[in-house]
Order: structure tokens, then C-alpha cells, then sequence
């Protein structure tokens, strides 16, 4: 059967939904595409609703890669971070912009979701994301209503707060991030640690494959002393541009034309200090990121 008109109404969101069970746009590709090429086998009287089966589908797919991914994560070289998805920065404040970039999931949410279990993200999300009702949650997951209900409850305990983070909230947030990058530029320690909360994590993901911190850096000055390190020996390579890291203001920076690292920031609307910085350098996780079309810094 001719299914253009299927994949074209629903393959973003079962990327979407794959991608924040997976925590890997590539991974998230393959399951979409394998999952429609399933459906082309179909016989057209076989689905009655469509949107249902291929979540269903995607979603017992995406259960059965966690399953196999755990073991490959436990030896994973450092700390292991999801695929950030980087787009362009834009200002426009058109209702349209503002409403698209508010319904990304944050950088800082996808790790934590990647801390549940593979049923407690997939109940969570369909809930969520997609407002399923516990009847269809039950249908896509093969799980009791009640079983269902009593996992959200148990993902949003464990989540806290952080479910609750708006991607876009903290004001001048990338006024925040462009003086964070000037001030390791140019090596200047004083307002690098005004910019910084006391408390700040900076985690890194060279997967082995880059040189970089292994463990999380733990407060400010030793933040400040890592950056001040690293960048008068290149790691700013050609320069660096001012980004959108899962629809919040983040840097990519590129050598000879290739993202080689991507920062992702995490901050408080309340303080507008950065309390995390994630810094991607796993090239694998990188493929997928193209660098938009603006001036390097």
C-alpha cells in the first residue's frame, strides 16, 4: 500500500517519540524507519487506526533497544550524554517561534529521562507528550490501566521538579551563554565565576573517542580553571556560534567545517546562573548535527 501520506503526517512525531526514549537521534532514525518499513508490508484492512499502531510499534521497539543498550552503557568510556538535536538561533519572537521552541524538551530533561526505567519513559511521554489517555498507555504499552497509572506516578516522583522545566524561561538566557563563552575566550576568571552558580556540574561525553574529563567537574573554580585550561590550546578550533541545543541558547563548535563539540547549559530563572554545562565531543553523537548558516565567533 502507498504509505507517503502516513509517513509524511506522522514521522516527526514518532522521531520525537523515539528520540526522547533513546536519548539518540541516529538510534530513534533506525527505529522509525524499520517501524514504516513494517508497516508497507501491511495489508491496508490489517490497521484500523494508524497513528495507535505505529506508536505502539515504535514505542515496544524502542523498549526492546533499551534492553539491549543497558550492558553497551555500562561500559561506555566517561559519562555517557544524549545526542543533542542543534538547530539555529533565532530572536523572532513570532507566536509560532515562541510556541515551537517552548514545546522542546530541554537538554537537562533528556538526560533525566534517560535515568528511568525504558516502561516508566515510555508511560511518561505518551502521557506527557502525546496526552494519551491510561486506556491507549495501556493498549501501546501491554500494561494494566492500573499498572500504568501507578508508573507515571512513580516517573514524575523521580523526576521532581525537573519535569516541570519550560525549555525557554530564564531571561536573556542567551545574553547568559554568549558573556560564558567571551569570558573563557578571553580568560577572564572573575566574570566566569559570576556567571556561575557555586554548585555548577560540568559533565563531558568524549565516549572515549575525544580527550576529555571522565568524571563531572564539581563547582565553580574548578570550572573556571578547566575552561581557562582548554581554551588557549584550541578548544575553540576555527570558532564557535551561538546555537539552539534542544530549543534552548547553547554553542557549537566547529574545525574545518565539522561540529566537534557541542555545549548545552542548564540555569536557574531564578538566580540566571548556569548550574549545568554539558559539553558533547563524542564524535559519533555528532554526525547528524549540520552547522547553521551564521558567522563563526
Amino acid at each position: 500500500m502507498d504509505i507517503s501520506p502516513v509517513y509524511r503526517q506522522y514521522y516527526g512525531l514518532l522521531h520525537r517519540l523515539a528520540y526522547k526514549m533513546l536519548g539518540s537521534y541516529s538510534d530513534a532514525e533506525d527505529m522509525v524507519q524499520e517501524v514504516f518499513a513494517r508497516y508497507y508490508r501491511l495489508e491496508e484492512q490489517d490497521v484500523r487506526h494508524e497513528k495507535a499502531y505505529l506508536v505502539r510499534m515504535v514505542t515496544n521497539r524502542c523498549l526492546n533497544f533499551i534492553k539491549s543498550a543497558r550492558k553497551q552503557r555500562e561500559v561506555y568510556t566517561g559519562i555517557w550524554l544524549p545526542e543533542p538535536l542543534v538547530t539555529a538561533y533565532t530572536s523572532s519572537q513570532e507566536p509560532g517561534d515562541r510556541l515551537e521552541r517552548q514545546e522542546e524538551m530541554t537538554y537537562a530533561m533528556l538526560i533525566m529521562l534517560q535515568e528511568l526505567s525504558g516502561m516508566e519513559r515510555a508511560v511518561f511521554l505518551l502521557k506527557e507528550t502525546l496526552g494519551y489517555s491510561y486506556p491507549d498507555i495501556a493498549e501501546a504499552t501491554g500494561k494494566s490501566e492500573a499498572n500504568c497509572r501507578k508508573i507515571f506516578s512513580r516517573a514524575k516522583a523521580k523526576l521532581g521538579e525537573g519535569r516541570r522545566e519550560p525549555a525557554l524561561r530564564v531571561p536573556n538566557a542567551d545574553a547568559i551563554v554568549k558573556a560564558f563563552m567571551h569570558a573563557s575566550e578571553t580568560g577572564n576568571k572573575e566574570a566566569l565565576l559570576e556567571l556561575l552558580a557555586a554548585d555548577v556540574v560540568m559533565k563531558n561525553d568524549g565516549g572515549g573517542k575525544v580527550r576529555t574529563a571522565i568524571f563531572p567537574i564539581m563547582g565553580k573554580e574548578r570550572v573556571v580553571a578547566l575552561m581557562c585550561g582548554i581554551v588557549p590550546r584550541g578548544f575553540l578550533a576555527d570558532g564557535h556560534m551561538l546555537v539552539l541545543v534542544n530549543g534552548s541558547p547553547g554553542v557549537v563548535i566547529v574545525k574545518d567545517g565539522v561540529a566537534v563539540t557541542v555545549l548545552s547549559f542548564h540555569m536557574a530563572a531564578d538566580s540566571r546562573r548556569i548550574e549545568s554545562i554539558y559539553m558533547i565531543k563524542n564524535p559519533d553523537k555528532l554526525e547528524h548535527v549540520t552547522i547553521p548558516d551564521a558567522s563563526l565567533s
